[in-house]
């Protein structure tokens, strides 16, 4: 722990960390009230998956765009002018609820907006770490901000079903609007400029994003990561596909699997914040990434659920580590000046291949082969953390020129 009460000790990144954490946690109710509204209309079982579409297909469009204003413009600008943005576009529906109805196409308008904003804060936030907090302790940050994710990915839905029953949907996303306004006054009192430094070195001889494409090291990585991402994506079809027609407990089986992968991302995040992997980081990434696509095969093992169970917190406890490191090495190779547009353009590209999965798996549950669902997800996790621990070169720093 240590290590967490150290960088805790840094104010800028505390204030910043604690209203990231409590915008997450709104953000984990965002889906579930905006669900419920739709589902509560007529026909609005056929409108849910337009929904969906909604909320994420603007993040490819919108993570493009945030990069070059998070390296322009100073990130604490960034991060409150989409934080008052997202609370406007929130609080409409409750403000309409209140004045009469909510119009039927508010609720798409309001998912579209978030998910093109998503990547403000997705971005931003990381892209601000390496200014917030001395190098030595940047493991012990990204295990913080992973933690945030986590915790707020159990908490979130949960408390979002407990509220509507209680306050209603609408009411639930007036909740949501103000822990953006959390974040919005918590990014306003970081007294550290949060803007990359000027560079002294001719414009012809900066660093572009497009050199990080030689970067052996940020390639391999977040190609490794996408496809696991893709393993993930088929997963999180599967499984309320086995909790459904494989496992005893049903619905309830589906809530554990999900809650054991996140407690694996929770344990796994707190571990990797306080230990720095021995030797290469790049292959101690690629060695994590192969056990735990092994943790895939634990599906095989349905009916047992506590052993399917044991699978994804294995997944869940594995992937944190490598999410940690694989982040501070990234803030270690890419230069400064790129560090938004960066992490915007490799968060898009990871957010951007879990559909594949779910595409990929859902002809084979069609059929009924787990067995080879099963295998595809351990293959496309664990093949390209093969090519991390053998063929990626070792060093962790190596400037990326222009």
């Amino acid at each position: 722990m240590r290590q967490y009460v150290q960088v805790l000790r840094n104010a800028d990144f505390r204030r910043l960390w604690t209203g990231s954490t409590v915008s997450t946690l709104g953000d984990g109710m965002t889906f579930v009230a905006l669900s419920w509204l739709v589902l509560s209309r007529p026909g609005g079982t056929a409108q849910l998956g337009l929904l969906g579409i909604c909320y994420t297909a603007p993040v490819l469009l919108g993570g493009l765009a945030v990069g070059p204003l998070l390296d322009r413009f100073d990130k604490r600008a960034v991060l409150i002018a989409d934080s008052l943005l997202r609370a406007v576009a929130v609080a409409s529906i409750p403000l309409t609820a209140a004045l009469g109805a909510v119009p039927g196409w508010l609720p798409f308008a309001v998912a579209a907006t978030y998910g093109l904003l998503k990547m403000v804060p997705l971005a931003g936030f990381p892209a601000a770490i390496p200014q917030l907090v001395e190098e030595s302790d940047l493991d012990p940050a990204n295990a913080l901000e992973s933690l945030s994710f986590s915790v707020a990915g159990v908490v979130g839905p949960a408390a979002a079903g407990l509220l509507i029953t209680q306050i209603g949907a609408a009411n639930v996303l007036l909740i949501d609007s103000a822990s953006f306004l959390v974040f919005a006054l918590a990014a306003a009192r970081v007294r550290r400029p949060l803007r990359a430094q000027p560079s002294s070195v001719p414009a012809s001889r900066r660093p572009v994003l497009r050199s990080l494409v030689r970067d052996r090291v940020i390639v391999g990585t977040t190609l490794a990561f996408m496809a696991f991402n893709v393993a993930e994506g088929m997963l999180m079809v599967t499984a309320p596909w086995l909790a459904k027609h494989h496992l005893p407990a049903g619905a309830a089986a589906l809530g554990g699997l999900l809650s054991a992968l996140a407690a694996g991302e929770i344990v796994g995040a707190a571990f990797a914040g306080q230990r720095q992997p021995v030797g290469s980081r790049v292959r101690a990434i690629g060695a994590v990434q192969a056990v735990a696509a092994l943790g895939f095969l634990a599906l095989l093992a349905s009916p047992h659920q506590l052993l399917v169970g044991a699978g994804f917190f294995a997944i869940g406890l594995l992937s944190a580590p490598m999410t940690v490191w694989a982040q501070s090495l990234r803030m270690r190779r890419i230069p400064p000046e790129l560090h938004g547009r960066a992490f915007a353009t490799l968060r898009t590209l990871m957010q951007a291949t879990p559909p594949i999965g779910s595409a990929l798996a859902t002809p084979l549950l069609v059929g009924g082969r787990l067995t080879a669902a099963a295998v595809v997800m351990t293959l496309v996790a664990g093949l390209p953390a093969l090519y991390l621990i053998g063929d990626v070169p070792a060093p962790d720093r190596t400037p990326v020129e222009s």
